[in-house]
């Protein structure tokens, strides 16, 4: 078994996610891999949606190593049909969508009066419209079941904002008003949604830093380290599991302390 994960019976305690089918966005790397395997400790049939359908199907055979089925799926979430065609795939294999982990997201980052107009819409495109086309694709089927768990993944720079990420903490940040507002509508289908905002997690993008930028960074953070993904992906399990059933309408910081 892949030393990624663990091979504790997670399934067999607390925050047990047996019987609940999810599909995690952006799932073929970093948080969005990690969050796919949480689940899968847990229980939970997975399918992994992303632009590769290669890397997707690596995340579902590691998903199958805890005899769970999983699936991996290729889409591109600012096509709307595409998002169409891959929900109605899940559902054709798994028969419904229990949780839906909205992470997929990229960065354009730039000076605000450098930026093209291109590189602010590709990142709303698809850090924003795009939660809102899988999101409305999904949620019937909660509906008509009346349960579920919608996990948005916004960012610390949606709360604090960052200098050159007007694009994406906008983005991020209007994700946390898209899942105040939709666990306002739909708490009474019981149906819950919040959201993660992680901080400087290790990726390969912070271990691309210079030592001189990671030092400030570091120096910002009251835990004195970066998280990692498993400590993202823990609290969306948390979430997604029936012991989290009163809590809607949240914004759960993972961040060492670097937002109080």
């Amino acid at each position: 078994m892949s030393q990624a994960f663990h091979t504790w019976k997670a399934e067999n305690s607390m925050f047990s996610l047996s019987g609940q089918i999810a599909l995690v966005t952006g799932g073929s790397q970093g948080i969005g891999r990690a969050i796919a395997q949480a689940l899968a400790e847990r229980g939970a049939e997975v399918a992994v949606m992303a632009r590769s359908r290669e890397k997707c199907e690596a995340v579902a055979a590691e998903a199958r190593e805890f005899n769970r089925r999983a699936l991996a799926i290729r889409a591109d979430l600012t096509d709307a049909e595409d998002v169409r065609r891959a929900v109605a795939g899940v559902v054709a294999e798994f028969g419904g969508i229990s949780i839906l982990i909205n992470n997929a997201a990229i960065t354009r980052d730039g000076l605000m009066l450098r930026m093209p107009r291109e590189d602010w819409e590709s990142v709303v495109r698809t850090n924003l419209t795009g939660v809102f086309v899988v999101t409305q694709q999904a949620l019937p089927l909660m509906v008509k079941a009346r349960y579920g768990r919608i996990i948005n993944l916004t960012s610390v720079a949606g709360q604090a904002g960052n200098a050159g990420q007007v694009n994406y903490a906008a983005a991020k940040a209007g994700l946390i008003g898209f899942t105040k507002s939709l666990a306002r509508e739909y708490a009474a289908r019981n149906i819950t949604v919040n959201a993660l905002a992680p901080g400087l997690i290790e990726t390969p993008m912070t271990e691309a830093m210079s030592a001189s930028a990671r030092a400030a960074a570091l120096a910002q953070i009251p835990l004195g380290r970066f998280g990692t993904d498993r400590e993202v992906a823990c609290a969306a399990a948390f979430l997604a599991s029936p012991e989290a059933s009163y809590i809607t309408g949240q914004t759960f910081g993972v961040n060492g302390g670097l937002y109080l």
